[in-house]
C-alpha cells in the first residue's frame, strides 16, 4: 500500500528552511560523457540500436573510443546533469557519486566545482577507473548510449554523507545507479534518512532499459518510498507493462503522490492523486541532440518546486531548460539557464 502521508504535506516543509542548506542533494552515477556525431550506418556496423542505452565492458569502451575520433567531452551522468542544470538556474545543490582517483575522476570533480556544485565522491574502491558514457548522435538528433559504469557502480551507503542528505530539502535519486544490491540498499537507506528528517524523496526512472531490468524494485520504490517521480512515456509504459498511455497514467495516480511524465514534443503530463495537467513543450527552432533533455526538465521542475511554485509552473521551467539543452550537442546547458526564464518564472 502507498505511504499514508500525502506529498502535499511535504510542500510547506520546503518553505521551512530550518536545517536545510541545499535545495536538492542528488545521488547518481558520476560519469564523463564522450559525445560523437555519427551516421546510421555506424550504429548498424557496431551493433547499436538507435535510441537505446547499453552497458559495456572495458574492452568495448576502449574499442569504441578508438573508432569515434573527435568527441565532445563533458561531465555527465543523468543525475549529475540534473544537478548541474539546477546550479545553472541558481539553486544551491550537492551531488554524491563515485569516481576514481584518476584523470577522468579529477576532471569530473573540477567540472562540478566550476558549476558551483558541492560534490562528494566517498572512498575509493579497487582499481576500477572512472565511468564514462560514449554517446553516438545521429543526424535526426537521436542519441545512442554505450555506458561503461566503472567505479560509479561501487557506491554504497557508506559513501552517502548522511549529514549532506539531511541538509537537502529534496533527495534526488537516479535510476541508472540502481543495479548492484549495495546501490539498492543505499537508495532505500538514504530515502529513509531523508523522510526521517521530513525531506522529499524524488526518483527518475532514467531509461526504459533500467525499468526492464528492475521493474519490481522500481514499483516498490514508487509505491512505498518516492514522493515525486520523473519518467518519460516509454519508461512509464514499461513500468506498468502496457502500451496504453492512459492506463499507465491511471495506475501511476494510484501509486505515486506526484509524477512528471515527459512526452518529447508533446510536452509533459503532471499527475497527482487528484488531477492531471498537460503542459506543452517549449518551442525549439531546431533539435540537434536530445541527450540530457529529461535530465534538464527535472532540473527546472525541481528548481521551481523548491522555490514554492505551482506544479504547472515547475513544468514550464523544466520545459525551458530542456529546450535549451536539445538545441546543441551535449547534456549540459551552454548558457546560464536563469537568464532564459521570463520575469513571471523567476
Amino acid at each position: 500500500m502507498p505511504r499514508s502521508h500525502p506529498f502535499t504535506a511535504h510542500v510547506p516543509g520546503l518553505r521551512n528552511r530550518e536545517g536545510i542548506h541545499y535545495d536538492v542533494v542528488g545521488v547518481g552515477n558520476a560519469l564523463v560523457d564522450m559525445i560523437a556525431m555519427v551516421d546510421d550506418s555506424f550504429l548498424g556496423a557496431h551493433g547499436m540500436t538507435k535510441g537505446s542505452m547499453q552497458l559495456i565492458e572495458t574492452d568495448r569502451a576502449m574499442h569504441l573510443t578508438s573508432l569515434l575520433g573527435e568527441t565532445t567531452l563533458s561531465g555527465g551522468g543523468s543525475g549529475a546533469n540534473t544537478i548541474a542544470g539546477m546550479a545553472s538556474l541558481g539553486s544551491d545543490v550537492a551531488f554524491i557519486g563515485k569516481v576514481a582517483d584518476d584523470q577522468m575522476g579529477r576532471a569530473f570533480a573540477a567540472d562540478m566545482a566550476r558549476l558551483g556544485v558541492d560534490f562528494h565522491s566517498g572512498g575509493t574502491v579497487g582499481s576500477e577507473p572512472t565511468g564514462r558514457c560514449i554517446i553516438a548522435v545521429t543526424p535526426d538528433a537521436q542519441r545512442t548510449m554505450n555506458t561503461y559504469l566503472g567505479t560509479s557502480t561501487m557506491l554504497t551507503f557508506d559513501d552517502v554523507d548522511s549529514d549532506l542528505v539531511t541538509r537537502g530539502a529534496i533527495l534526488y535519486l537516479e535510476g541508472y545507479l540502481f543495479d548492484r544490491p549495495e546501490a539498492k540498499a543505499a537508495f532505500r537507506e538514504a530515502a529513509a534518512l531523508a523522510h526521517g528528517h521530513g525531506r522529499v524523496v524524488a526518483l527518475t526512472l532514467s531509461d526504459s532499459f533500467c525499468v526492464d531490468r528492475h521493474r519490481d524494485d522500481f514499483r516498490r520504490l514508487v509505491t512505498d518510498e518516492v514522493d515525486l517521480l520523473f519518467a518519460n512515456e516509454d519508461e512509464l509504459l514499461s513500468l506498468y507493462e502496457t502500451s496504453d498511455f492512459d492506463e499507465a497514467i491511471s495506475l501511476l495516480r494510484r501509486d505515486c503522490h506526484i509524477a512528471a511524465v515527459t512526452r518529447s514534443e508533446k510536452g509533459a503530463v503532471i499527475v497527482t492523486r487528484d488531477d492531471i495537467h498537460a503542459v506543452p513543450a517549449h518551442p525549439v527552432a531546431r533539435v540537434v541532440d536530445t541527450t540530457g533533455a529529461g535530465d534538464l526538465y527535472a532540473a527546472g521542475f525541481l528548481h521551481g518546486l523548491t522555490k514554492g511554485r505551482d506544479l504547472t509552473t515547475c513544468s514550464r521551467i523544466g520545459a525551458i531548460a530542456a529546450a535549451e539543452v536539445i538545441a546543441h550537442v551535449g547534456p549540459r546547458p551552454r548558457v546560464e539557464l536563469a537568464s532564459l526564464l521570463p520575469d513571471d518564472l523567476r
